[in-house]
């Protein structure tokens, strides 16, 4: 039985976590959740990943949202209990420490923009759609995507997409923000690889102090943030990075990061 998720390495330090449901649109089962968390935890504990690409298999969809067929056959209490192991599950991914890159190659409804939202940036197939389409089935958004949409696409446009339910396509996804990138299909993995590779190439503790410091910042006052991102940039100072790069700059030569 092929696993639910993998995890594989594509480039030097580069690794692509595939939801592998392709028959259900990849949509996330408990199972499913499961899985994700569990590669999670395994890309928190290696030292040697230092960029990450989400992706659904096949070429229909990124992931469909919840299990609706799974949803039937639970209580209203299952129900609420899923929908937090949802979010739970995105928080984990929005808590990985090095750069995450949602590679949106299908539809992405539901829970499956949420889990897109939870990464670091978004890429986008020109083919596709995505939308927060909860209203429309009678329920809201609930494994995060009133919170982080606002927050990354301003607040109007975020009511207008959770209000009306529809779907948005490519363009209008990339003229408001909701996706920093989007490409052929055609290009989209190997548009999404390259990235990956230039975040890989700088220094590891430098990204993860980086991501921390953009964060943490985000969700609190200026004050407090210029503190923080002190506090992170001062996580940098004495590593055996910092020196290399200076060298290498010195030298005129690419630096050879070990993320000590």
């Amino acid at each position: 039985m092929a696993e639910l998720v993998t995890l594989e390495e594509v480039e030097e330090h580069v690794y692509i976590l595939t939801l592998n449901r392709p028959e259900a649109a990849n949509a996330l089962s408990t199972g499913l959740l499961d899985a994700v968390q569990q590669k999670v935890e395994q890309i928190e504990q290696s030292s040697d990943i230092r960029a990450v690409i989400i992706k659904g298999s096949g070429t229909k969809a990124f992931c469909a949202g919840a299990d609706l067929k799974e949803r039937r056959g639970m209580n209203d209490q299952e129900v609420i209990q899923t929908v937090r192991k949802i979010g739970d599950t995105n928080r984990m991914i929005e808590e990985i420490p090095v750069p995450t890159i949602a590679m949106i190659n299908g539809v992405a409804f539901g829970g499956g923009l949420e889990l897109a939202l939870a990464c670091d940036l978004r890429m986008m197939s020109t083919s596709t759609t995505v939308g927060l389409t909860e209203t429309s089935l009678a329920i809201i958004p609930g494994a995060g995507g009133t919170q982080r949409l606002s927050r990354l696409i301003g607040l109007g446009r975020a009511k207008e997409m959770i209000y009306t339910a529809k779907p948005v396509e490519a363009d209008r996804a990339y003229q408001i923000g909701l996706v920093e990138y989007m490409y052929d299909s055609q290009i989209l993995q190997q548009e999404a690889i390259d990235l990956a590779c230039t975040i890989a190439r700088n220094g590891p503790v430098a990204m993860k102090q980086a991501k921390k410091a953009i964060n943490q910042g985000y969700e609190t006052d200026l004050e407090s943030a210029l503190s923080i991102e002190h506090e992170c940039y001062k996580e940098t100072i004495p590593t055996h990075d910092r020196i290399e790069g200076l060298q290498a700059f010195k030298e005129k030569r690419k630096p050879m990061y070990k993320g000590e």
